[in-house]
């Protein structure tokens, strides 16, 4: 009985000791390392919401520093409608869009921001649905009433993201080694970048003449591929064909009469002063020799005219008593010559003034 009572002591001595040195339960399979080491599940959370396309979200400038955020009502309204990523809360899985962006706030993976222009710009009846312009909003706690949310941690980088940043020096080489190409090489390269230039150009031109007819028949705004020329759009925005809705004031039809005229006038002006035929063959003339000597240069050529220039140079600098020793013997054959044409014409007057005095004895 003894023996077993200090067998007993001595367990629970050593399970004490063993809880206050580890601090573990030996029932856990995971070891502290591992849970530290673990990643935080809003963070998982957060990068899986951020990269979800249902999820819309814009970019602005947010104290010069260019941030994706979006609108609180759209968290919540993605967040009811896709609740596949609350599995990765595990236990606060439960809980509602308002708990769990408030939680993103207190961990700093969010941050709420406020628009910078808050007050209705002329010509419009209320203030942008996507502001440009961003700021820290004082009270960083979620609302759905005209809030904006954006992402303070940085986006893992896609794998052709960072194949592109290193494809960007060799494009760049590319491009300077373009003079020493093989002639058809050029010729694709010139054709394709022309093609994309006439492309981009003729479909801004369609899309201005497009705007310009609704606007002044029907005085809507329309504008088809509407971000293509924005600075802060994704590249899936910048290839949206669709225009917005228009939320503007409709023109007065004084205004659209007024700009049918100018845009009258404009084509009229253009059509007076437009170049003829013979104008532009000099200038097809023009841009083709042009073309044509960029097309054809290669270094052989360049090789060979330095080589010509070197010649010339060495003519020049050859020694001036053969140039001395032609220049007298040019100017002897010049005084020769002079002196045998003054001779013939002697001769000439001569025989003139015989004949003349012939001509008169004839006559008496």
């Amino acid at each position: 009985m003894k023996k077993s009572g200090g067998v007993e002591k001595k367990r629970v001595r050593r399970s004490s000791g063993a809880v206050q040195n580890g601090g573990r339960d030996p029932n856990s399979d995971t070891p502290p390392r591992k849970q530290s080491a673990k990643k935080d599940v809003y963070q998982v959370f957060a990068e899986k919401v951020r990269d979800h396309k249902e999820l819309v979200s814009r970019w602005a400038v947010l104290q010069e520093t260019r941030v994706e955020y979006f609108r609180g009502k759209d968290f919540t309204s993605f967040l009811r409608n896709h609740p596949e990523p609350k599995d990765i809360l595990e236990s606060d899985r439960n809980l509602e869009p308002e708990d769990i962006a408030n939680a993103l706030l207190r961990k700093n993976l969010l941050v709420r921001c406020d628009r910078v222009v808050k007050t209705v710009r002329p010509g419009k009846k209320k203030l942008s649905t996507w502001p440009a312009h961003l700021e820290i909003f004082a009270d960083q706690v979620f609302s759905e009433n005209d809030a904006f949310f954006a992402w303070t941690f940085v986006k893992q980088r896609p794998l052709w993201q960072t194949l592109l940043s290193f494809f960007w020096p060799v494009l760049t080489l590319a491009i300077c080694l373009f003079p020493v190409y093989p002639h058809r090489c050029k010729l694709l390269i010139l054709y394709s970048c022309a093609g994309l230039l006439l492309l981009f150009l003729s479909l801004l031109l369609l899309r201005a003449t497009v705007f310009g007819a609704l606007y002044i028949v029907i005085g809507k705004r329309v504008w088809f591929f509407p971000n293509i020329l924005a600075e802060e759009a994704t590249l899936r925005e910048l290839f949206r064909f669709w225009p917005k809705k228009d939320e503007e004031e409709r023109p007065k039809w004084t205004t659209r009469v007024f700009y049918a005229v100018v845009a009258i006038l404009v084509i009229l002006l253009l059509r007076h002063h437009a170049p003829d035929e013979a104008a532009r063959a000099r200038y097809q003339k023009r841009v083709s020799n042009i073309i044509d000597d960029v097309l054809e240069w290669n270094p052989r050529l360049a090789l060979s005219g330095m080589m010509e220039k070197q010649q010339t140079v060495v003519n020049a600098t050859e020694p001036e008593t053969d140039f001395g020793d032609g220049s007298k013997m040019s100017s002897e054959d010049d005084i020769g010559s002079e002196t045998v044409s003054e001779q013939r014409e002697a001769e000439v007057s001569d025989s003139t003034e015989d004949s003349d005095q012939h001509k008169h004895h004839h006559d008496i």
